[in-house]
């Protein structure tokens, strides 16, 4: 067992790891609604990353303090140049919610990686959650409760070399729909197109941030012509480029 734990760290160790965290479904008597679009989205990454060379684990429906311990663990294996994790769930600024209805504090997950371990590793974070600004009907949404400013101490909390992409400005809402959410959906989609994974991680970002804020626009009943504008912090001292070509 011990040689096998060995090998299996060795062999994450020789390449790029990516961890899914979502949110679809949540425990019986948590007062938050289900999010049937989740799985898409998990299903999408999966092929995506895969395909670019990524090592992708999937973990669904986890509490809070499950949550807390996975990225503990992960904070402590090996990996070649970068580490990709996205949180998909309900959310309010600087949290997401595990399937216990029990806040997920963003800034102690981004502590974890600030280590030995870590260094001169990119990491990267994708943030699929509302930061306020809850919405009841239309488009299903991933918020809770009413906004609040951005926290600094958030944002002092990001390690060195490491970029956080939320799906939306502090205090609003990210958009949900059972076909996925159009922040993951399009980062997918633009992975998937001809040039952009060649992109420095900056300039990928920028144009996931343009695609999804001028392409984008919710219809239907008190929705209709809303928008969703994804917020991009980053550390990094160098030009990072996850996503080309390993040939």
């Amino acid at each position: 067992m011990l040689l096998r734990a060995g090998l299996r760290e060795s062999r994450a160790g020789g390449s790029n790891r990516a961890v899914l965290v979502s949110v679809a479904q949540f425990d019986p008597g948590v007062r938050l609604g289900r999010r049937p679009g989740a799985q898409r989205d998990t299903k999408k990454l999966h092929k995506t990353l895969s395909k670019l060379g990524f090592r992708v684990e999937i973990h669904g429906d986890l509490s809070a303090d499950q949550i807390y311990q996975l990225f503990l663990e992960e904070s402590r294996r090996p990996v070649k140049d970068c580490f990709l994790a996205v949180l998909s769930s309900h959310g309010d600024e600087g949290c997401v919610f595990g399937a216990d209805g029990k806040p997920v504090l963003l800034s102690r997950i981004y502590n974890y990686f600030d280590n030995e371990c870590f260094e001169d590793k990119a990491k990267v974070f994708l943030i699929q959650a509302c930061r306020g600004g809850a919405l009841d009907d239309g488009v299903e949404v991933d918020s809770v409760t009413d906004g609040s400013e951005c926290s600094f101490t958030q944002h002092l909390s990001v390690p060195i070399d490491t970029a956080v992409m939320y799906a939306t400005a502090p205090g609003y809402g990210a958009f949900m729909h059972p076909l996925g959410s159009v922040f993951l959906q399009t980062f997918c989609r633009l992975l998937q197109e001809e040039g952009n994974r060649e992109l420095e991680l900056t300039r990928l970002m920028t144009r996931l941030s343009h695609s999804v804020a001028f392409t984008f626009q919710a219809k239907g009943g008190a929705l209709a012509g809303k928008k969703e504008m994804p917020c991009f912090l980053t550390r990094l001292t160098r030009e990072v480029f996850p996503f080309a070509s390993m040939q």
